[in-house]
């Protein structure tokens, strides 16, 4: 259940605020349908937080939408991720963070460490989800 704070004037710039900031995790997460390095799901899972209470009717737009909806109703339903994303995200993680490790911070054992170690952290959160059969 949400409570409409737009009835009260004072949580109007508060509603106005989130409301935006919703937007722009919403622009961010199509942007990551794209560009394989933004992740899409938390970022549509973050618009669709902010926007429960600040904006009832955006919420219901986005969790009713055709392709953004989905993927906001799979992991809300089921706290699962598709074998495809998981294979893709944890590729791309030790892709570009490997790159990193090896080609920007090779100077610096000690930053090269705190990479692997992101890197292993991301992967073991990735796949500590359930895998979603379809």
């Amino acid at each position: 259940m949400y409570i409409n704070f737009f009835i009260f004037p004072i949580f109007a710039p508060v509603n106005l605020f989130l409301a935006i900031l919703g937007g722009i995790t919403l622009v961010l997460g199509v942007i990551g349908i794209f560009l394989p390095l933004l992740p899409t799901t938390p970022f549509l899972l973050l618009s669709a937080a902010l926007w429960v209470n600040a904006s009832p009717e955006l919420y219901r737009w986005l969790i009713c939408h055709p392709v953004l909806g989905e993927y906001i109703r799979n992991f809300r339903e089921h706290r699962a991720i598709p074998l495809r994303v998981k294979i893709y995200s944890v590729s791309l993680v030790w892709l570009t963070i490997g790159y990193c490790i090896v080609a920007v911070v090779d100077a610096w054992w000690w930053a090269q460490l705190l990479m692997f170690a992101l890197a292993v952290g991301i992967t073991w959160h990735i796949l500590s989800f359930k895998t979603l059969r379809k």
